[in-house]
């Protein structure tokens, strides 16, 4: 506490409370997008005091990744503690969000948002044979929401029984799944074709 009262020396305390919320979020979330409009104020009261931010984090075991190209904010924990493990599904919807974030972009101006429909996840799933049905909602539901929590989707329309409901994704999506090319993420879903184990956890984290 004395250590961070040193670090907010010189604020206000209307500043004092806006850094102490931000911190309390980023480590619930571990991002921040200037895309989400709910959060545009948050990402750039960070820019603004990135050192105070980046030293107390550090202090607490973090790293503060801000990348301005993508308009993201990420926080990490080089140590791998309250890493954010994902269930089989998880993982593989995550890496079909990316993928399709991927095909997408190239078929968009760089300033136009990705969106998506449950529709081409499904799409997307039954055409690598990684099982031979759908993915049930259930499962949808929950990752979705969980994508949502960490700030890497957001879900535009709420009926997720629908194919056409519509997903948008944030470019946060690229530092939460980090692949220098995405073949690697195809083959990591082969992996998982591969495997066919419906209990299987894996170690692909979207946040730390």
């Amino acid at each position: 506490e004395e250590k961070l009262m040193e670090l907010l020396e010189g604020m206000l305390q209307k500043e004092k409370d806006e850094f102490k919320r931000i911190c309390n979020r980023l480590l619930s979330h571990c991002f921040l997008c200037k895309a989400n409009a709910a959060n545009r104020a948050d990402y750039y009261f960070v820019l603004r005091y990135r050192g105070v931010f980046r030293d107390y984090l550090d202090v607490l075991g973090y790293r503060l990744e801000i990348n301005e190209e993508y308009g993201v904010i990420q926080l990490t924990n080089p140590q791998n503690y309250n890493r954010q493990h994902l269930k089989l599904y998880d993982s593989i919807i995550l890496l079909i969000l990316r993928i399709l974030y991927d095909e997408k972009k190239r078929e968009l101006s760089i300033s136009d948002e990705v969106i998506i429909n449950l529709g081409d996840i499904q799409d997307k799933y039954l055409s690598l044979q990684i099982r031979d049905k759908m993915i049930d909602k259930t499962t949808m539901r929950n990752a979705l929401s969980l994508f949502r929590r960490f700030q890497l989707i957001e879900i535009l329309d709420r009926d997720l029984g629908n194919e056409e409901s519509r997903v948008l994704i944030y470019d946060a999506i690229l530092m939460a799944v980090r692949v220098n090319d995405i073949r690697q993420a195809y083959e990591k879903l082969e992996i998982y074709r591969k495997g066919r184990n419906g209990n299987e956890e894996t170690d692909e984290n979207e946040a730390d």
